[in-house]
């Protein structure tokens, strides 16, 4: 083949004093002060029953009916009924302070703290001093055993002067992550997956059988396993990760995956790739990073192709519960095991920078990125076509980026679509078609992710892609079409 993908719950209780100790008893006990500290100051509601500032009210009779249903639903101890009474109104009606904030309390109470996230978050993003909000998102986050969030937004709280009741809840919270995350050094997660699908190109080639060579001024027809063919595949994944705290900030991390696609037909084109990784993270406020070696087998049919080493490191920075920036880059040596295919051996360097935004919906999200890298010959073997060693083609610069989103548009199910583009240039006159190689790949990905349960996920999904080469025999266009199963572990 002449080119290859370069890509990875003791009995009764006997005693009070026993149930009083026990976690449960903590954690009710915390859930209980927190609800009902902020009625203990003077004038002040409570949070959870308040009724914020209207940034953009509906004015309606029917409205403030809403309103006044749900929360006298969550005040009666019927939060679920809240929550099925306003989730229908949801779109109607996001964005606006006083049913965001019932929602969200509706959310929470009955079991769904993502949700809850999400309304609590719209109300921040209109009012950052919202200090119930602040409260009642932290919550949320320890309900869905985020930690490190739950840990910042209680410390927010903090800075904004809660009544002696209120910081005594709040602290008690803290002293129970701190000890959960001390106690907690080890955390394995891992996820396995399965595919079937049609391919109309499986071997990403030209759709072309005779192409012109410029050195021989004739066509010349290619062999079959270098044009356009489509297939019928399967795809198995599995893989996980280990990652343990050292301290608060630190730690370190190990993971691995498996994957192996096969064709119906075209078994020489059936894949496998094998990849690890490990290394050190740090985290501190809205940083985090982690950074190591990566290692990974890729075979071709049933032969070992080419393996690949390196090292990787990715920085995120959140600037706000919506915004995330990350930089990333990697640097890697791809060496092929075929001795007529060592002339290809290249090393790679790739530099990138990120960005993904939470909408005021906050049921849709925003990212893109940007990279650039280069690819460098490094191979020793001179051959007539290659007389000064490397590549045929040379070394190679290339620069792309991709956009995308995705939007719930029910409580289980997400849309999403991102799109790339990729400008590659080589450095070398190709001897065989006389010029210098330039490509231009486009992409584009649409599907759905249907969580049927909290570790279930069904998604169907659809990939174009298109290669534009001044080298008819690099060109071609590709349609994917796919539907995975997948469990996670965690």
């Amino acid at each position: 083949m002449r080119r290859l993908a370069m890509t990875v719950t003791r009995g009764k209780i006997v005693a009070i004093n026993n149930f009083a100790q026990s976690p449960a008893w903590v954690f009710f006990g915390m859930l209980m002060a927190v609800s009902f500290v902020y009625a203990a100051e003077p004038g002040q509601k409570s949070p959870q029953r308040s009724e914020p500032p209207v940034k953009n009210p509906a004015g309606t009779a029917s409205y403030e009916k809403l309103l006044r249903d749900a929360d006298a639903l969550v005040k009666s101890g019927k939060p679920g009924d809240a929550y099925k009474l306003l989730e229908p109104f949801e779109f109607e009606h996001s964005g606006e302070t006083r049913f965001d904030y019932l929602f969200g309390i509706a959310a929470l109470d009955s079991g769904r703290p993502g949700r809850a996230t999400l309304a609590f978050e719209r109300v921040l993003a209109v009012d950052p001093d919202f200090s119930a909000a602040r409260l009642d998102m932290a919550r949320a986050y320890y309900q869905l055993g985020d930690l490190p969030r739950a840990r910042t937004e209680f410390a927010l709280t903090l800075n904004q002067n809660p009544s002696a009741a209120a910081r005594l809840a709040i602290q008690r919270y803290l002293d129970e992550i701190a000890a959960q995350e001390k106690g907690k050094h080890t955390r394995i997660t891992g996820y396995i997956e399965g595919t079937a699908g049609r391919d109309n190109n499986v071997n990403n080639s030209t759709s072309q059988a005779q192409v012109f060579v410029d050195f021989l001024g004739t066509n010349i027809t290619l062999d079959p396993t270098n044009v356009k063919v489509y297939d019928n595949y399967y795809g198995v994944a599995a893989g996980g990760e280990v990652a343990h705290s050292l301290n608060a900030k630190w730690g370190l991390y190990a993971g691995g995956d498996i994957r192996q696609r096969g064709n119906q037909t075209q078994k020489q084109f059936d894949a496998l790739s094998l990849d690890a990784r490990t290394g050190v993270m740090f985290g501190a406020g809205g940083n985090s990073l982690r950074a190591g070696v990566i290692g990974g087998r890729y075979n071709l049919g049933d032969m070992h192709n080419r393996d690949i080493s390196g090292f990787n490191a990715e920085w995120r920075h959140a600037s706000s519960p919506g915004n995330q920036l990350n930089v990333f880059g990697q640097y890697a040596q791809y060496r092929f095991a075929d001795a007529a295919m060592k002339v290809n051996d290249f090393n790679q360097q790739v530099l990138g920078a990120g960005w993904q935004h939470v909408l005021g919906d906050g049921r849709s999200t925003l990212s893109g990125s940007l990279y650039h890298g280069t690819e460098k010959d490094v191979s020793p073997i001179i051959t007539t076509a290659t007389p000064d060693g490397g590549r045929a083609d040379g070394e190679k610069k290339f620069s792309g980026l991709r956009a995308g989103g995705q939007v719930a548009i029910a409580e289980k199910t997400k849309l999403f679509i991102s799109a790339g583009g990729q400008a590659g240039d080589y450095s070398k006159v190709n001897p065989l078609f006389l010029r210098q190689r330039s490509d231009r790949l486009y992409d584009l990905t649409a599907g759905a992710n249907w969580h049927w349960s909290k570790l279930f996920t069904l998604r169907p999904q659809l990939n174009l892609s298109r290669n534009n080469s001044n080298i008819p025999i690099y060109g071609y266009d590709r349609t994917d079409v796919s539907v995975t199963v997948r469990r996670d572990f965690r």
